[in-house]
């Protein structure tokens, strides 16, 4: 693994370094849920290659993405959970093959006291993860389905820097928490418009 891998505060070698000292890395194969749901948080995790993806399950089952995150990254709910002692309130599962480095709790607090760059690294998660939380709001208060279908074929697609999305149906349903027979029905119509093309497991942006 590289210590460039945390790109967010590469600046900072001191910083990396001390990381490294701290925390201890593990592999993830893709689809391996790394958190749970009411887990106790022990540790921070930072993605040094692969991504997650993060999502909220109601008191019905049904999930909904809130983001993903990046190689480099953080996740701030598991920062703020771990700092004071709570649950997880989210799921974490490997996107793809996924490497973490993890930072112990009780080591977070002697990381800000000693670098200051360390929280501004974290207020700067926590700007971008805000927004990207209002982004999802924003999506299911107001935009049609078709629009957050097609807005999150495109975000994965950038994700794994490709215009064919490896994906059934049933896991795009699952992701914009909405049912099957509506994800492949406005899939079709989008084929139709000439937007997307489908195969077996397959949509590709067209």
């Amino acid at each position: 693994m590289k210590l460039n891998n945390i790109v967010e505060f590469n600046s900072s070698p001191r910083v990396t370094a001390k990381l490294y000292e701290y925390g201890f890395s593990k592999e993830f194969k893709e689809g391996e849920i790394i958190l749970n749901e009411n887990a106790y948080i022990k540790a921070i995790p930072i993605v040094t290659s692969g991504s997650i993806r993060v999502m909220r399950t109601d008191e019905d089952g049904r999930e909904i993405l809130l983001y993903y995150i990046k190689a480099g990254e953080s996740c701030i709910m598991s920062f703020l959970g771990g700092m004071h002692h709570d649950t997880s309130k989210i799921k974490a599962i490997a996107e793809e093959d996924t490497e973490i480095l993890f930072i112990p709790i009780e080591k977070v607090s002697s990381l800000i006291r000693e670098f200051p760059e360390w929280l501004d690294y974290i207020f700067r998660l926590y700007h971008k993860r805000f927004e990207e939380l209002l982004e999802v709001v924003n999506a299911v208060a107001f935009k049609k389905m078709d629009e957050r279908l097609l807005d999150f074929i495109k975000k994965k697609c950038t994700l794994t820097n490709s215009r064919t999305l490896y994906v059934t149906h049933e896991q795009l349903a699952n992701e914009l928490g909405t049912a099957r027979v509506v994800v492949s029905r406005l899939l079709k119509q989008m084929e139709e418009e000439g937007l997307v093309q489908l195969g077996r497991n397959k949509i590709s942006l067209v």
